[in-house]
């Protein structure tokens, strides 16, 4: 009786995964598609967070900016590699 139900839950679960895909190909050919998670804070919003970062601490920004220390950390880097 396990195995039954066990090969039921592998069915429910590959159905799942199978409409899943359908759905992200109907949405990839739909008008103003991105991929992915959409971006928290936009490109304004860091440039300004960094500016502040050159007079004040990491901690200081995070509270005025709300931006996570990781998050400002990860953009810098990235303006470095550029």
């Amino acid at each position: 009786m396990v195995t039954v139900l066990l090969a039921f839950a592998e069915f429910e679960r590959s159905m799942i995964i199978e409409r899943t895909q359908a759905g992200k190909a109907i949405a990839k050919t739909k008008e103003g598609f991105k991929d992915g998670r959409p971006a928290k804070y936009n490109e304004h919003q860091l440039k300004y967070a960094m500016k502040l970062l050159e007079d004040h601490s990491y901690t200081e920004v995070e509270r005025m900016t709300t931006i996570s220390k990781s998050t400002l950390i990860r953009y810098k880097r990235q303006q470095a590699e550029v």
